[in-house]
């Protein structure tokens, strides 16, 4: 059987609209209600753009992404360097 796979942009694409940006908490509480909607891939952020949202996307992959049933939880690539 064929299924159609849901992959969520929100965190990320979202946060592309001028005057909109979500903190910590709004980005939670939005994974959460997409997690709620059964959403399989949630791309959380792009954490490489500030340490606000490089510890954002870690708290949805810790809080979201163990749910049981949890959707995947993606980034886009980064590399952080220790120092």
């Amino acid at each position: 059987m064929d299924r159609v796979i849901i992959f969520d942009t929100t965190l990320r694409d979202g946060e592309q609209s001028p005057g909109f940006s979500m903190n910590t908490q709004e980005k939670l509480e939005m994974a959460r209600q997409l997690a709620r909607l059964n959403v399989d891939v949630i791309e959380a952020g792009f954490p490489i753009s500030s340490d606000e949202d490089f510890g954002a996307v870690g708290e949805v992959a810790r809080q979201v992404g163990t749910l049981p049933g949890s959707p995947v939880i993606s980034r886009r690539p980064t590399s952080r360097r220790a120092g």
